[in-house]
């Protein structure tokens, strides 16, 4: 079989942008990962591990921020609302001690 010019032209600069994505994105590499199972374990635990104390910290400043907002527009003496947020801020201080 014989193949025109321009088609392997074109066939070759397929196989190079291939190439060079493979390359850029690291696939490679990934497939490396994906075929040693103790290393993928180990890096999935470790995300997790990174995950969960980033989330833990990040509900803790949230919630520490909102507190402290609600205690902010309790100092308003906002009658109804004031009511409210002074019974949520003394749960949350009781469970805190």
């Amino acid at each position: 079989m014989w193949i025109r010019k321009g088609k392997l032209e074109k066939l070759m600069k397929n196989i190079d942008h291939l190439n060079y994505v493979l390359t850029k994105n690291n696939l490679i590499d990934l497939a490396e990962i994906l075929g040693n199972r103790k290393e993928l374990l180990i890096r999935n635990l470790i995300a997790g591990i990174a995950k969960g104390i980033g989330i833990g910290i990040g509900f803790t400043i949230l919630t520490a921020i909102l507190v402290i907002l609600l205690q902010k527009i309790v100092k308003l003496n906002i009658p109804i609302i004031g009511e409210y947020i002074t019974d949520i801020v003394e749960i949350v201080e009781r469970n805190r001690r």
